[in-house]
């Protein structure tokens, strides 16, 4: 039998999977706190189709199977059929729902065509998270080898590979680039910027999505140029320097190994945070995985670089020239940061210091458009045409009518996602760019105490930067 997303999803045999897939259902209850939510879930009405109304996806397709609810059902239907007393009695005596291949194949294929981005939360009028449903139906589906082959290929190398990260980049490699980009900033900005490598006693150690260091220099630049220019105590670790957790997506068992990964390397290093880079994925699987899994309040805090960017310049330790950027500039939210609240205002605040003609997408912050390509669906590339097609088009017309010349996005996947969304829908002149790839042109180093100590300790007079 053909699966219709089985040219997505890795070949993985497995006899008897409804039996298999039920088995893994009943641990992940057994184990986890998700049973209490589910069964609260499943007691509720799903079926008014509310969501729909909010989910971009839902809206450009007008198909009943992007209705977020419909999706919910197909997990909360075996739910109640095969976990409640209600639902096995009904069985006795003539239910005829039963858990088969076909059901499976068609609970994967649509929940994978969720972006799991929980917009339609907000519409819900009995509070159902639907990517909640959705992640808890893709975890026990991966327990019975049910995963898109780009997921379980990176996670694969990141936990048990060579290099223990998603790109397979050896330490060699970082460490080339790193000097590469040391080599960029003093041929660019004449400054002696270096990226700490392995220095114990640091503050923070940065976990960026490793990616950024073969696709995104400009921001790991202007990320080292704020540590610079604040005397930011940090370092990148050697043994575990990716901050991409894919386990996010689609298993929390995954997930949870991820991030204690991150917990050692901060621990090996004697440091006491963990520093985040540009990626909405990264920083909400760190921000709610650490205390989660690895110690509660005893767990090291997690800060995103915009976090940590914007507070110093509330503090005046971070000073930028305003209208540095003369185009039009406009701000993507990162559903993974902006749906909960959590990273709204920050980046926009750090824009309008530097930036001369900032505008805004409406809806925008908790309410904004997923880029389309969210719960790591942006990795499968061959579902490109559905994700800057259905998946993507809301957020086309969205950046196309604010105008702007540049998209700030802060997150690996959504450069990548909206960089196609930008070509496959014709939008000429824009370009996605990362917040630190700007801002870096606007900060004033002469008010920075390292610049000072370095040109006092060259002898050269001041420069104006």
């Amino acid at each position: 039998m053909k699966s219709p997303y089985s040219y997505y999803v890795e070949p993985f045999e497995v006899k008897d999977r409804p039996r298999r897939f039920l088995e893994a259902l009943a641990a992940i209850l057994k184990h986890s706190n998700y049973g209490f939510v589910l069964d609260t879930y499943a007691r509720s009405s799903t079926k008014c189709a509310r969501c729909g109304a909010a989910c971009p996806i839902y809206q450009s397709t007008g198909d009943l199977h992007d209705v977020p609810c419909w999706r919910s059902e197909l997990v909360l239907k075996v739910y109640r059929r095969y976990f409640t007393l209600s639902g096995m009695l009904r069985a006795r005596i003539g239910d005829g729902f039963r858990l088969t291949d076909d059901y499976l194949d068609e609970m994967a294929e649509n929940l994978y065509h969720c972006t799991a981005c929980r917009r339609c939360k907000f519409s819900c009028p009995m509070g159902i998270d639907h990517g909640l449903v959705t992640h808890l139906g893709r975890w026990a589906l991966s327990e019975i080898g049910i995963v898109p082959k780009a997921l379980r290929v990176a996670t694969r190398e990141q936990l048990e590979g060579r290099t223990h990260n998603t790109s397979a980049i050896p330490v060699p490699a970082l460490l080339d680039t790193c000097q590469f980009l040391e080599e960029e900033l003093m041929e660019k900005y004449h400054l002696p910027i270096k990226f700490p490598i392995d220095q114990e006693g640091a503050e923070m150690v940065f976990f960026p999505a490793v990616s950024d260091y073969l696709l995104e220099p400009d921001t790991l630049m202007g990320n080292a140029a704020v540590m610079y220019a604040t005397a930011g105590s940090w370092t990148i670790g050697t043994q575990d320097y990716d901050g991409i957790d894919y386990g996010l997506f689609y298993s929390d068992r995954m997930w949870d190994r991820i991030v204690r990964n991150e917990v050692a390397e901060i621990r090996r290093l004697k440091a006491q945070i963990a520093l985040i880079g540009e990626c909405g994925h990264a920083s909400r699987s760190a921000k709610v995985g650490i205390p989660t899994f690895c110690g509660g309040k005893s767990a090291p805090p997690v800060v995103n670089i915009m976090e940590y960017s914007h507070r110093m310049l509330m503090q005046g330790k971070l000073r930028l020239r305003p209208n540095t950027i003369q185009e039009r500039v406009t701000y993507h939210d990162p559903c993974n940061i902006a749906r909960s609240g959590w990273i709204v205002n920050q980046p926009r605040e750090l824009l309008r210091a530097f930036c001369a003609d900032f505008v805004d997408t409406e809806p925008k912050g908790a309410l904004n458009f997923c880029c389309g390509g969210g719960s790591g669906t942006v990795s499968i590339d061959e579902i490109r045409k559905w994700r800057t097609g259905p998946a993507g088009r809301r957020k086309a017309e969205q950046l196309k009518a604010t105008g702007a010349k540049y998209i700030v996005a802060p997150c690996a996947n959504c450069k990548k996602q909206l960089r196609e969304v930008v070509e496959d829908n014709g939008l000429e002149g824009m370009e996605v760019v990362g917040l630190h790839d700007l801002l870096i042109k606007a900060i004033d180093f002469s008010t920075a105490p390292t610049y000072r100590e370095d040109v006092k300790q060259s002898g050269k007079p001041e420069e104006k930067k």
